[in-house]
């Protein structure tokens, strides 16, 4: 073999090499951005309209609540604690395969009731415009009339913005903290649905 085909050897071995490296560096980093920062998500039902419908894909801030490290129960520090009005990204209590997307209504210690339409935390009407402008039915068997029920210690009470089609805290309960992914931040796709989430 002559000089010129080892050095062409030796710069296809290099350039090879090269894209490899690029490759997995980049899987890495997807990876990491995906399961600490931020992740996409597609909405499969209507349990959210308007604010979000069927087949807008979304992005989710994982690191904001502080992101679950996997296979384990520890989390990074968070930024802040879910908030009211928050729309939430989490583990399906009842079937931890499922992710769920619902509104945060009620926060650990809160009472809840659903009266005429309108949710009352701690005997108050919520007056944020996210909750102010819906109707709530009186349906499952912790959104029942005239029954007030409190939210657990490190537990959240979740509802969808389209009450009537949403199956949410009202008819299987909490969402613990554990539970918690993300909070949805932006819906980037389809092109005429890009918007922030509030």
């Amino acid at each position: 073999m002559t000089e010129e085909k080892i050095k062409k050897s030796q710069r296809k071995k290099a350039i090879l090499r090269e894209w490899i490296e690029s490759i997995v560096v980049a899987f890495l980093l997807a990876m990491l951005i995906r399961t600490f920062v931020v992740q996409a998500f597609k909405i499969p039902t209507g349990s959210m309209r308007m604010t979000l419908i069927e087949g807008d894909i979304i992005l989710v801030n994982k690191f904001l609540y502080g992101a679950k490290i996997p296979f384990t129960d520890w989390r990074l520090p968070k930024v802040r604690a879910p908030q009211r009005g928050d729309v939430v990204v989490f583990i399906y209590p009842e079937n931890p395969q499922k992710d769920f997307i619902k509104r945060l209504a009620g926060l650990p210690g809160d009472t809840v009731e659903i009266k005429d339409g309108v949710i009352f935390i701690n005997d108050k009407p919520i007056a944020e415009d996210s909750f102010s402008k819906r109707f709530y039915y009186n349906r499952g068997d912790f959104g029942k009339e005239g029954e007030k029920i409190t939210v657990p210690v490190d537990s959240y009470f979740m509802v969808g913005d389209n009450s009537a089609s949403s199956q949410d805290s009202r008819y299987w309960g909490f969402v613990p903290h554990k539970n918690i992914l993300g909070k949805a931040i932006v819906i980037y796709w389809p092109i005429n649905r890009i918007r922030i989430i509030q």
